[in-house]
């Protein structure tokens, strides 16, 4: 359940503050309503839950921490939502026109992609409504109810399939003449100041032979992970940087497809899905989630930004690199136990509803 908050509550004026080489710890938890109760209750909800780190982040600094923030480990599908910020800049310097369609990109399979499908545009992938059916490189897609090739005209039906996201991927590498890890390292982790970035880690990952484009994986820790999230609700800007255009910010955690037309991939309170964020429900009475957008990745990998409050959380459920390459290449198949989106969100609850009470 959300969070309510009266109609007069205004948002949480921004702080300028932002990390340097260490985060800084919040100087007085009670005053964000962190109290000895509220530790206790998070401490139980998070010792339940597979969870191997959590942060939170208020103001620029670190209110709460748990587990290991510094432990690196696969990101799964949390690296679309960093892939859309990464797009920001390359759109805005006219690198990247997302009415350019798969045809425009020489974008095919092996056995060919059809005539309609070679007319789905990037905008198109970015909402995971390309109209495109091909198997994907890579796991982690929407097995239910797939739609029959040509079935479906670009932009009209969300079917949430890796082949769009890592066709991005590539698309991306095309246009800026970069390969992504090249421009996460030079655009966000170094201006960051990310603390455990290490570049050899990410990598190109997915099935033999099942798509000429593979998903290009992250790795990274809860706590710079919670740098890309601070970037998100400072709307783009990072200390004098701005490194993703705030128009970009806006237009890419707008709602582009509303929760009714998401067929299976509905999650509870998500409103809507933007260019590669899940956007959650905002009622009258719980303003504090106006402009909030979420990265969500397989068994647990969450970030939640949240500009009213100037929150970041981040959930951290560390799954072995061996296991996520044998994930990836389809020689590892059981299901692990995984945090939910609403285990997520009712966590971030406590906090919100404990600055809002000490507000």
């Amino acid at each position: 359940m959300s969070v309510s908050a009266p109609l007069e509550r205004q948002p949480q004026p921004v702080s300028n503050e932002f990390p340097a080489k260490e985060w800084a710890m919040v100087g007085s938890p009670e005053e964000h309503g962190l109290s000895t109760d509220v530790r206790e209750n998070v401490g139980a909800m998070l010792d339940a839950l597979p969870t191997t780190s959590f942060m939170v982040v208020a103001g620029g600094r670190t209110l709460y921490s748990y587990g290991d923030v510094s432990e690196v480990s696969y990101l799964a599908s949390t690296r679309k939502s960093i892939l859309s910020m990464l797009f920001g800049s390359a759109v805005a310097e006219g690198k990247i026109d997302l009415d350019l369609t798969m045809a425009d990109l020489n974008i095919d399979e092996d056995h060919g992609l059809l005539p309609i499908e070679k007319t789905a545009t990037l905008r198109d992938l970015l909402i995971s409504s390309s109209g495109v059916y091909h198997r994907p490189g890579s796991p982690g897609s929407n097995m239910k109810n797939i739609p029959e090739r040509g079935s479906k005209k670009p932009g009209d039906h969300f079917h949430y399939n890796n082949w769009d996201f890592n066709v991005l991927g590539a698309a991306f590498e095309q246009l800026t003449g970069r390969s992504v890890f090249t421009a996460f390292k030079e655009d966000f982790a170094g201006p960051m100041g990310m603390q455990d970035f290490d570049p050899s880690r990410q990598r190109m990952m997915g099935y033999e032979g099942a798509s000429r484009y593979l998903a290009y994986h992250f790795f990274l820790s809860a706590r710079d992970m919670a740098r890309v999230g601070l970037t998100m609700v400072r709307n783009g800007r990072w200390r004098d940087e701005q490194i993703v255009p705030a128009s970009w910010v806006a237009e890419s955690t707008r709602i582009h497809v509303p929760a009714g037309k998401m067929n299976e991939s509905e999650k509870s309170r998500i409103a809507g899905y933007s260019y590669l964020w899940w956007i959650p429900v905002v009622t009258k009475d719980t303003p504090e989630w106006e402009g909030a957008c979420v990265a969500a990745g397989h068994f647990g990998q969450f970030i939640l930004c949240l500009p009213a409050l100037d929150m970041v959380f981040v959930n951290r459920r560390s799954i072995p690199d061996d296991l996520a390459i044998a994930r990836n290449d389809g020689s590892f198949k059981e299901e692990l136990s995984s945090v939910t989106m609403e285990n997520f969100l009712c966590v971030a609850d406590q906090f919100i509803a404990a600055k809002l009470r000490a507000r």
